[in-house]
């Protein structure tokens, strides 16, 4: 697909992650990014092996047609699977389509829920929604002088960089480099996709989230913070002021990106009385007989990278 059809890529993009923005950060990032009139895929090679793996992240709802053109493209380049994690709502006749159609339940790369927020209530419709702990907690950070802002200065994004840092230390989880989400700030900045709020105490950065806006939705997908003055309840207001962002920028639904049972950030948000949302779930497109031993390496695999977060190596990934 040629430059000249970004404009109509984007208008089938129905989520961030299929943007053509989002594929330019990734070419970038040294993925192979592949169009298709229907969405973008990466191609990853397998080391020291001449075959490779896709993903097909937050598409559309499939079909014969495109399963058609993905089973032909992995023929030619040796892919084993293609990945994919619809951007569309649990439906029993899509999975039944799915199994038909040699796909297997695959490793999520993203929460199989997530929860919205509908944006076209009015605040105060929202604020009465909220636990009677969320709103007090609001109030405190606000009494306490805590203030949120957009900021999208290169000061604030380091400070996020900080404090990403600081978090994924104490949190002990695998993260992401501070090349990557630099390059990714860079990228989606430019094309006005990437928003930076960040919260502020007695002159210092205490919480900071990147927020993407794509069409009519809001999205929160990356936060941190630091366990200083964490009893200002910073993250209560930040929410609150993320909402009022969306409704100013006439977004329909914020998606808080992710929900798991017995999370501590699930059940922060779950104050804020969001509606779950169940996407279809993560399949995979089998292209090549050699996927199933491909599933047993990549168990191990896993095995080993939590294995290393929990020995405090999730640190010195970040800083690659």
């Amino acid at each position: 697909m040629e430059e000249t059809n970004k404009e109509a890529f984007n208008q089938v993009a129905t989520h961030p992650l299929q943007s053509w923005a989002w594929g330019e950060f990734r070419k970038a990032w040294g993925n192979q990014v592949v169009r298709f009139p229907f969405g973008q895929i990466t191609v990853h090679k397998l080391p020291f092996l001449p075959f490779s793996i896709a993903m097909f992240i937050k598409g559309p709802k499939p079909n014969k047609e495109m399963f058609s053109v993905l089973k032909e493209y992995a023929a030619k380049n040796k892919i084993i699977f293609i990945r994919m994690e619809p951007n569309i709502e649990k439906d029993e006749k899509i999975i039944s389509f799915l199994k038909q159609n040699r796909c297997q339940p695959g490793r999520r790369l993203f929460t199989p829920t997530t929860f919205l927020i509908d944006l076209a209530k009015s605040e105060e419709e929202l604020l009465k929604s909220f636990s009677s702990k969320t709103r007090y907690n609001i109030r405190l950070a606000q009494k306490h002088g805590v203030t949120v802002s957009e900021d999208n200065s290169e000061k604030a994004f380091k400070a996020y960089l900080r404090l990403t840092e600081e978090t994924t230390t104490r949190q002990g989880f695998y993260a992401h480099s501070q090349k990557y989400h630099q390059l990714m700030w860079n990228t989606l900045r430019k094309e006005n996709i990437a928003h930076l709020l960040t919260a502020s105490y007695k002159g210092e950065f205490i919480t900071t989230w990147i927020l993407f806006v794509w069409k009519d939705h809001l999205y929160y997908p990356y936060g941190a913070s630091t366990e200083k003055f964490k009893n200002v309840m910073a993250n209560n207001l930040m929410m609150w002021e993320a909402i009022k962002l969306g409704r100013k920028l006439n977004l329909t639904t914020f998606d808080l990106w992710g929900r798991e049972e017995g999370k501590g950030f699930t059940k922060f948000k779950e104050g804020y009385n969001p509606k779950v949302f169940a996407f279809i779930g993560t399949w995979d497109l089998i292209t090549s007989p050699l996927y199933y031993p491909y599933t047993i390496l990549e168990k191990l695999r896993w095995v080993v990278l939590k294995a290393l977060a929990k020995l405090g190596f999730a640190k010195a990934k970040f800083n690659a």
